[in-house]
Parts: C-alpha cells; structure tokens; sequence
C-alpha cells in the first residue's frame, strides 16, 4: 500500500519499523489492558496474533523474534531461579519434589490413555505428546514478582516444581528424539542422565567460585550485568551441548548465583528491568506470531484433537495441585497459585512439538501431525491464558492478605541515616542499609554531607556533592529513593547529630575511622563524640569485600544485651541481612542471651538458617578467631557506657579487633538505648556535663537492672 511518496510492503521487513512497533507493543498493551483488568502478558501474546503472519500479516517473524525469544525463554527461567529464597527452598524441597513428580506422572498418564484410545496414535506419539501435557513453562511468574509474592510458599514450590517436571519431560524428548537418529543404544537415556547429572555438578561446583571471583573484583553495574548473562548462556549453552533443552541449564545458572546477587540490589534490578521491559515480552510477543487461528478453526481433527489436549492439560495440573495441598494442608489459594504457575504450556511443549514434527517415520508420515500441531498452538493460546488470570487472581489475594498481616503488626518506621565522606566507602555502606532496611516500607533512605564551618571550602563543598549525586544513583540502581542533605556544622559529628533529629532518623550507618598516626584512637574523635550525642543505633562497618560476595555473618553478643531496648531491631535486621545475602547467620552468645534470639527468630525470621554457639564471657572474644574467615562478615555488638549490656571490658575491643580481626569484614554495632545523650560542648557549658542528670540516671539504671534481673 501506498502512504504520500513511500510504499510500505507487508509484512513489514525493515528491522527499524519492526523495532519500534514492538517497543509500541510493550508500551501501549499494559496500559490498554489495565482498563479492561486483563493480565498484560495476554496483552503480549493477543498483540502477537493479530500482528503476525497469521492474523493481518503486519509483522514478519524474522530472525529478531528468534534471538529476542530465546533471549527471553532463558530470562524468564533464570530470574525464577535467581529470585527463589534458597533458606525456603531447602525447607519445603520435598513438597516441590512431589508437586513436581505429580504434576508430570498425573498428565502424562491421562494423556498416554486419551491420546492412545481417543484420538488413535501409536505408542510412540502418545507417550511424546503426553510429556508435552506434563511439561509447562513460568510464563506468569511476572505477575508474582509484580505484586511482590515471589518468595512465598507456593511459588516457591511451584518454580521447584517446574524443575523437576521439565526436566523429566526433557529426558523423555531426548530418548525419543535419539530412537530415531540412531542414538538410542539401550545405554542411550542412561548416559544422557549421567551427562545432565554430571554439568549439572560442574555448574553447582565452578558457577558460584567464578561469580565470587568476579564481583570481588570488578564492581562496575555494566561489566557485572554482562558477566551474568554471559554466564547464563553459557550454562544454557552446555546444557544443549549434552542433549537438553538450554532453559534448563539458564534455571541452573539463577540457582547457583542466587546467592551473589542480593534480591535487593542493583544488579538485580538491572537484571529485573531488561528482562521485564525487552526480552520477555519479545519472547511472548514471539509465541503469539505462532498461532494459527484460521486453519485451527477450519479443520474439525484440529479443533478435536486441541480440545483433548487442552482438557487433559488443565485438568492433569489442577489434580496434581490439588493433590499437594491436600498432602501437605495448604490453603486454597495457595492451590490456586501453584496451579496457575504450573499449567501454562509455552517453551517444553513448543521444544517437543516441534521435534516431533520434523522427524519422519518410515511410512513417510510425520510422528506428530498438522493436527497435533496446530492444536499445540491453541493449547499454548489457552494454557497461558488460564494461567495468567488464575495466578493474578491468586497473588492479588496473597498480597492482600500480607499487607493486612504487616498493618496487623504496626511496624515503626525505618529512616536509616548514611553520612559520607569518603567516596570510596559510598558503595559499601549504601549496600549495607539496603539488606538491613524493611523493604516493605517506602521510607527514603537520608545520605547526609557535612561541612565543617572552620574548614569549608569550594572544593570540599563539589566534592561533598559529588558524592551525594554518587549515593543516590548507587540507591536508585536498587529502585531506592534518597533525600540528600548538604550543610554546614560546627564539627561533623555536630551535624549529624543534629540530622538525626531533625530528619527523625532511627539508624545511623558510617564506615569505620582509619588512624591517621599512632596517637589516633580506633574509632576516631567524631564517631566518639557521636557516640555520646546519640542513643540511636548506630552501625561502624568496614567491608574488605563487596556485600554481596559475603559467605556467613559471625555476630558475637554480650550478655544481658536481650535487655537492651534496641535488641529486637538489631536482631531483625542482622536476619534481614542473612536473608537476603542467603548465608548462614552463627550467633555466639550466653545461653539466656541465645534462647531470647531464637525465639525472635522462630516467631519473626523462621527461613533464615542460623547457629548459636556459647560465648559465656566478653573476654573469650578472642575464641571467635577461629571461627572468622576473610569473606566471613564479623558484627560486634557493642554497648554505650552505663547501657544494661555494658561492660568494663568492652574498652580491650578496639585493640582486640587492631590486633586479630585487621584482615576481616567488620560491623560494630551500638543498638538504641534509653536515656538521654550526652550534650554536646557549647559555649554555656564547655565540659558538656551534667552532673545531676547523670547520676540520676545511673539511679534510674541500676533499679532497671534489678528489677530486670
């Protein structure tokens, strides 16, 4: 057709117009769709058929839509795997085992039975496309990430599930595959199960080395981003190289480097934003272009043959769903969830087909037919249509009934506070408040810039804004607000000091002194003075390493320190911090102090995996020098003087941790107290004392500690 002075052929070819009428796809489809409460990867896949060859022949299916695709396939595998809480995993493993196990022996034998009687194929292609009915693919699993129910129970054991029940049904694709390229020995399938068996080891083993390697090394967010999809590919890569399908090596690849990429991070919002804006909705825009809506509807066989296999499909998942919640006592609509995650046929179900398809038998005929084709498409059209409204009406109820709990528990709110001075520190420590916050509340995170009035400058003053500019985009990598505070204070500690009660912050988070000459103390004048200035919790780290390289957090706790006002958040923020890392949390405390943290953990933190160990005296400290490696992360938790926790011989840690802790990651950690701080020095009283006041609260202290006691 003719268009001014330019003729357009259809279907479009140019790469440029193919582009950009994908991109209006992505655009346009959520906010479309959103008026009319249809879930937005349907939007993808309607948008598909009536683009492609087979609807009004606008778009062409070249070879942008392949590598796009499979770009997408394997993100959509990887990003289940890399978003599963492992801790949750380990813990509900059998139950994902079995959902597995059901939801690929239930549909293959309703399949075998109906294809074999029904429909009148011969063994072979029975049993080919029943696995095809067991197979499924995470095509809504954006939907739970969306509303934030990703780490629940039942997703993780359907995304378990899905690997259990793929990779059966690729095993049986390559057994029949290799009968008829002459492969198939009688010790054909068992070596190709020892061959998975053994990558699958070799990824387990070097993957997650490799990834640690890297990370502590370069910390650029673009060189580590391609670091991971490279590594994607290649286990997908390898996978196929042995004779699986590539999504099952990227799934493999998302468990193994779960660990390195923190759920909250930057990387993994790059990861998150890429996937969810470009490839996945090219990979879903891709499945749609396949579907045949003219010649499905134009023969009889086609229609009876998609109906057999959407009915044995749908009803197979729904009993296996239904079996594992009777099993193991779930909810209903944890059922529903699973069910909606586990039913969609996209990427197995296109990998046997299409096998299938073009393998010739002797007769001359094709093992599956056009019939089992086309009906294949309007099984994927249906499956994924079933699966993204009943996992949306799921995880809006799930979330729903999470927000009610949280607002039934009255959280305090959470403004954690980061002074920066050294730029070189700003990555650290912006890293470390994200793995310690709340990520349910919305609060800002404060990056504070002080100028001392005595020593101000231009250059100090670009500088200190440089490294504002610096905090937040390291934040907003993470999709993390900042406010950003500049100003001017008679000394440092003065201003923050000073911030923290005018921004009402409830933790302060600042890297640790380093000595300037001998006569220097530990932490430095101004950490001192804000230790006195302040009851807050305040964090002093040093990282040797980057967080999210860390292997196990090693918190050494005074006694009484379960006394302390700030006990309940320090502890829920150090499981914070093991959860999101995934690493094992060892606590070495008194026995008392111990019984009081696992309770707090069994009641608040059950996923996080930790260990208690005695530490019955503040002096056998040194004990701990066997127990912390150079990627193990040291938390002190320390006391301010007169606190409950507070002892005499908290004065020997400066010099404990200069003299046999030099090599390892640090976290000095002075929880809230009651009381009030000491004043600063003014010119109305220079000493800052107040004699009166504090030997009231000694008083008041020592009947608190009694009383307690």
């Amino acid at each position: 057709m003719s268009f001014l002075d330019f003729e357009l052929q259809l279907p479009i070819k140019d790469p440029t117009w193919i582009f950009f009428l994908v991109l209006a796809i992505i655009l346009f489809a959520p906010i479309i769709l959103e008026r009319l409460r249809i879930p937005h990867i349907i939007g993808m896949i309607l948008a598909g058929v009536l683009l492609g060859e087979h609807g009004f022949n606008i778009l062409a299916r070249d070879s942008s839509f392949e590598l796009f695709g499979q770009v997408g396939l394997y993100y959509i595998m990887f990003l289940a795997g890399l978003e599963m809480n492992m801790e949750d995993f380990k813990s509900i493993r059998g139950k994902a085992t079995v959902l597995g196990l059901l939801a690929f022996i239930i549909p293959l034998g309703i399949g075998f039975w109906t294809n074999l009687h029904i429909l009148g194929y011969t063994v072979i292609t029975s049993v080919l496309l029943a696995s095809m009915y067991a197979s499924h693919t995470l095509i809504a699993y954006p939907i739970v990430t969306r509303y934030g129910v990703n780490r629940q129970r039942s997703v993780s054991i359907a995304v378990g599930g899905t690997a259990v029940t793929d990779t059966l049904t690729l095993l049986v694709l390559a057994v029949i595959a290799g009968m008829y390229k002459d492969e198939a020995s009688g010790m054909f399938w068992v070596w190709l199960v020892l061959k998975v068996v053994a990558l699958s080891l070799v990824i387990m083993y070097t993957f997650p080395r490799i990834g640690r390697w890297f990370f502590r090394r370069y910390s650029d967010n673009v060189v580590q981003y391609i670091f991971v999809m490279a590594m994607v590919f290649l286990g997908a890569g390898l996978m196929e190289l042995v004779g699986m399908e590539g999504i099952l090596g990227a799934f493999l690849v998302g468990l193994v480097l779960n660990r390195l990429i923190p759920h909250v991070s930057p990387l993994m919002n790059h990861l998150e934003f890429v996937g969810n804006a470009l490839f996945i909705p090219y990979f879903l825009i891709g499945v749609g272009m396949l579907i045949n809506v003219k010649i499905l509807f134009g023969h009889v066989d086609s229609l009876k043959v998609a109906a057999v296999m959407i009915v044995v499909a749908l009803s197979g998942k729904w009993i296996a769903a239904w079996l594992t919640q009777k099993i193991y006592r779930m909810r209903a609509v944890e059922r529903e969830l699973m069910f909606g995650l586990s039913n969609a046929q996209a990427a197995a179900t296109l990998a046997a087909v299409l096998v299938g398809y073009e393998i010739i038998l002797p007769t001359g005929e094709r093992l599956l037919n056009e019939d089992v084709l086309n009906g294949t498409i309007l099984l994927i059209l249906v499956t994924c249509v079933a699966s993204s409204f009943t996992t949306e009406h799921a995880a809006r109820r799930i979330a729903m009934d999470t927000a009610k709990i949280s607002d039934e528990k009255g959280q305090e709110k959470e403004r954690i506070l980061i002074p920066i001075a050294n730029p070189d520190t700003i990555d650290d420590l912006v890293n470390l408040a994200l793995v310690v916050r709340d990520a349910k509340q919305k609060e800002p995170l404060i990056a504070l810039n002080v100028i001392n009035d005595s020593n101000k400058s231009d250059i100090k003053e670009l500088q200190g804004k440089r490294n504002l500019e610096r905090t937040a985009m390291v934040a907003a990598a993470a999709d993390v607000r900042v406010h950003t505070i500049n100003r001017y204070d008679l000394n440092i500690a003065s201003g923050i000091i000073h911030t923290i009660k005018e921004s009402d912050a409830t933790d302060v988070i600042i890297g640790l002194h380093r000595k300037a000459n001998i006569i220097d103390s530990f932490y430095g004048t101004m950490t001192e003075n804000l230790l006195k200035g302040t009851h807050r919790q305040v964090m002093i780290a040093r990282f040797l390493m980057p967080v999210n390289t860390l292997r196990r957090i090693i918190i050494a706790v005074p006694p009484k320190a379960e006394y302390e006002p700030g006990f309940r958040k320090w502890v829920e923020q150090i499981c914070r911090m093991g959860s999101q890392l995934e690493c094992r949390v060892h606590f070495f405390a008194e026995e008392q102090t111990q019984q009081h943290i696992g309770n707090l953990i069994k009641k608040r933190h059950g996923n996080v995996l930790c260990e208690m160990s005695p530490l019955d005296s503040w002096d056998d400290l040194l004990l701990l020098t066997g127990q912390v490696n150079y990627d193990h992360l040291l938390v002190i938790v320390s006391a301010r003087p007169g606190g409950i926790s507070y002892a005499s011989s908290f004065d020997k840690t400066p010099s404990l941790i200069s003299k046999y802790f030099l090599n390892n990651s640090l976290l000095i950690l002075y929880p809230d107290q009651y009381g009030n701080p000491e004043e600063n020095v003014s010119f109305s009283d220079p000493r800052g004392h107040n004699d009166a006041q504090r030997y009231d609260d000694i008083g008041k202290r020592i009947y608190q500690w009694f009383k307690k006691s």
